[in-house]
């Protein structure tokens, strides 16, 4: 086993890897809400599977642990609030969607949330560079 600080990731670099993961996950949760409307209301198929509550749940979950750290620790480091705001608008946009019945309002705050929550984490990166 190698204890060389050289062969260990730097934190910038797990940070970076941090953010990079939200913006996907974010991404990929638009994707989802996007297959979801396409496959429920044009195609009728998959309901049961694409508006199962939980994945909405681990979504939110994953979302809320990924930008806890990443943009916890990168205003840590560059002292910027503007990512932390947008992220946590952005969460609660998505946490607000859990409450409203399937349909365009729960695609309208979903896709506004994981936008923000992106672009948190996007400025993110940026200002640690």
């Amino acid at each position: 086993m190698d204890l060389h600080p050289a062969s260990a990731p730097s934190r910038t670099s797990l940070r970076r890897r941090l953010d990079q993961f939200g913006i996907g996950l974010a991404g990929l949760c638009a994707l989802h809400c996007m297959v979801t409307l396409v496959a429920v209301w044009v195609l009728g198929l998959g309901g049961q599977l694409l508006l199962e509550e939980n994945i909405h749940r681990v979504g939110l979950a994953l979302a809320v642990g990924v930008a806890a750290v990443a943009i916890g620790w990168g205003v840590l480091r560059h002292r910027r609030m503007l990512p932390f705001v947008l992220a946590l608008t952005g969460l609660v946009l998505m946490a607000a969607a859990l409450g409203v019945r399937h349909g365009s309002d729960e695609l309208l705050l979903t896709l506004a949330g994981v936008t923000l929550v992106s672009l948190g984490h996007v400025l993110n990166l940026r200002a640690v560079r």
